[in-house]
């Protein structure tokens, strides 16, 4: 005699186990500054019995969205409240006295390099937006009176932040 036995029927059984993990990123401050040639304060030709000049130009500073930072200028001669010496460029000895400002004017705000980075100093602050922005330099000569002929000073930017 041959015994049948019906075949259980079974189900099949899925069950689903989960698991995290996490996706990171760190984004560090940043900062970069564009002057040049392009940036230059050019008080152009001017008679030796000139007074009172004014000139500006801007510079351009990118910092990452949200950072603060401040902006110190500079003259050649280390000047930390911005009073520089123009000097004449064919290797005279005559110079051509000038100062940075932050704002127009002969008597605009001084722009001298006393800023840190958490102190404005007096330099010029801002927060960044994560793309270039203009910050207008001015610059201003009380008298020109000096030897005919061309004068130039190199001014260092320096952003802090």
């Amino acid at each position: 005699m041959t015994l049948c036995i019906p075949f259980a029927s079974q189900q099949a059984v899925a069950d689903t186990v989960t698991g995290t993990f996490q996706v990171k990123i760190t984004i560090r401050a940043s900062c970069t500054v564009t002057a040049g040639a392009a940036s230059d304060i050019d008080f152009g030709a001017n008679l030796g019995s000139a007074t009172n000049l004014q000139a500006q130009n801007s510079i351009k500073v990118n910092c990452s969205k949200g950072t603060p930072y401040y902006v110190g200028l500079s003259p050649s001669n280390g000047n930390t409240a911005g009073a520089g010496v123009m000097a004449e460029t064919s290797g005279g000895t005559d110079t051509v006295a000038y100062q940075l400002r932050s704002t127009a004017g002969m008597a605009g705000t001084v722009w001298g390099n006393t800023a840190t980075a958490s102190s404005v100093g007096n330099g010029v602050g801002g927060a960044g937006s994560g793309a270039d922005q203009a910050i207008p330099v001015y610059a201003t000569v009380a008298s020109a009176n000096s030897r005919p002929g061309s004068y130039a000073d190199t001014v260092t930017i320096s952003v802090h932040y």
